[in-house]
Parts: structure tokens; sequence; C-alpha cells
């Protein structure tokens, strides 16, 4: 047996189809989708150089979605361009899941070998300390983390 965090079906024929991550996959109001149909989304505006995006469960039972965007230099995150985010995200992914909130942040965090740091985010946006959610040692801008940090504390205040 091999536990590797990703949801799986094995069909009638013994075949297996992989659904993804079941960490991080959005859920919202029961419809389940890929990060990265997000991501293909919104990467591929010339304003943007890099998107994370999390669901977070909260302690009133409510499903927060924030969409954090990296900007290409000279670029500003205005209304204009959060409406094309949306809009993108609607017509290329699902109308059901544009973010709550779309913020612009200096680095996302990854692993070295560049995975995007999806549920250590979403850990400490829901309140657990960076300390116990990654390694700071495997994370490329460690940086990164206190910052998520110190939004949920400007956030929950």
């Amino acid at each position: 047996m091999w536990r590797h965090g990703d949801w799986i079906t094995i069909t009638d024929r013994g075949s297996v189809v992989i659904h993804g991550r079941s960490d991080s996959t959005l859920n919202r109001n029961g419809v389940r989708m890929g990060n990265a149909d997000i991501y293909r989304a919104v990467e591929q505006l010339p304003e943007i150089t890099e998107a994370l995006v999390i669901g977070a469960e909260q302690p009133d039972g409510g499903y927060w979605m924030p969409l954090f965007v990296v900007l290409r230099d000279g670029t500003v995150l205005d209304d204009a361009l959060a409406t094309r985010i949306r809009t993108a995200i609607r017509d290329e992914a699902s109308p059901r899941h544009i973010p709550d909130e779309i913020l612009a942040i200096q680095h996302i965090p990854h692993t070295r070998t560049g995975k995007k740091l999806e549920v250590p985010v979403k850990r400490i946006l829901q309140g657990a300390s960076p300390d116990t959610v990654a390694d700071h040692r495997a994370v490329d801008v460690p940086d990164a983390l206190a910052w998520f940090a110190g939004y949920h504390a400007r956030r929950s205040a």
C-alpha cells in the first residue's frame, strides 16, 4: 500500500483515475476543482507572474477562498485588473470558483523543488503557526510564510 495524498478512483477495468490532491482541492459549495485550473486561467494574463489560491474552511462553517497574485513589475492590482482576473476564472475555469478576495503579494512560497506550498499557507490562514506547518529550511523564501501569518493576524483582528 502506498499513501500519496491524491484522490483516485479504481475503475471496473482495474485502471486508476487520479483526481488530484485531496488536501488542497478547492471545494466551493460541493463543487470540487483543482487549484491548477485556477492557475491556468490567471497565469495566462500578462500582468500576473504567479498565483496561489486556497480554500479554507472557517470556524463558523464558512468557506473562504482568497487568491494571491504576484504581479509583473510596474503592474498595480486595480479594479480593472481584478475584474479581468475574475472574468478569466469564470470563463476558463468555473463561475463557482471566483475568489472571495484577490491580493497582490511579493512572493509565493515554494519547496526547494518548486511546489507551491498550498497546504501550509491554508493552515497558516486557519490559524496555525508557520513554525508548525513547514520546515523553513525547505522553503525557497521563508519570509513568505511570515507574510501569511501577519495577514491572518490582521484579518482576524
